[in-house]
């Protein structure tokens, strides 16, 4: 597909700050390493052709065993395509034998939407932090201060740290709350559950009493067979009346 006259321009003006221009499904999308964030963030918002003065939206992505799956659907039987569940998928694994994705270089990114009313335009970015073991990303709180709360909230749940943030806090999890609930290796069942202790007379925290097991849905299927019977049953009963 070629290159939209935005992109193009966004490409003139930007050139190699930017590693990556490319489409997405709904709008373009840029991949800016660290060290060029702030410079191109200030240029999207500041430059009158493009004047992106409304970040809109803010969050972290954990793309750890990006692209892998626990379904496996690519064989039949003779009860049609297997739902079975390997049990690997996300909070299902230990960290030393999690999943490694293949097509994201780095596990933890973030992902900011913008929005240029003078122009009716919306634009996607997209900044990988260098080191999976402590993520560290430039703040945008300089530039858009909305980004303020949005931070925060990558941080509480994703662990992501916001060099620059002015008040890097936990906004949604408890006091004291242990790890990061939306990274893929945290266990679906918590770390910790709470209860109320009438010997101590105060709420206390305990290691999680609920065993982890992977639960498979039923699937429900439209059958003619049964509707037949419904049918078949129906009139038996009204020809018992008569």
């Amino acid at each position: 597909m070629s290159e939209s006259p935005f992109l193009q321009r966004l490409r003139d003006r930007l050139g190699e700050r930017v590693a990556c221009y490319r489409h997405g499904l709904d709008v373009p999308v840029l991949e800016i390493a660290p060290e060029h964030w702030l410079e191109v963030a200030r240029i999207l918002r500041d430059d009158p052709e493009f004047a992106f003065a409304q970040l809109i939206d803010l969050c972290g992505v954990d793309y750890l065993g990006y692209g892998s799956s626990e379904w496996d659907v690519g064989s039949a039987t003779g009860e049609g395509f297997s739902r079975g569940v390997e049990g690997l998928g996300p909070g299902r694994f230990r960290w030393e034998e999690r999943p490694a994705g293949t097509e994201i270089p780095k596990r933890f990114a973030v992902v900011v939407q913008l929005l240029s009313l003078q122009h009716n335009r919306r634009l996607r970015l997209r900044c990988h932090a260098p080191d999976d073991e402590l993520p560290v990303v430039p703040s945008l709180t300089s530039i858009w201060p909305v980004a303020n709360w949005y931070e925060r909230e990558a941080f509480d749940l994703f662990g992501i740290v916001f060099e620059g943030h002015p008040d890097l806090r936990r906004i949604l999890t408890d006091y004291g709350f242990i790890g990061h609930p939306f990274r893929k290796d945290f266990p679906l069942i918590g770390t910790v559950e709470v209860r109320y202790d009438p010997e101590k007379g105060r709420v206390i925290y305990e290691p999680v009493s609920i065993e982890p097991r992977v639960n498979v849905p039923r699937v429900v299927r439209r059958d003619s067979r049964y509707e037949q019977a419904r049918v078949e049953e129906h009139l038996a009963r009204e020809g018992d009346k008569r």
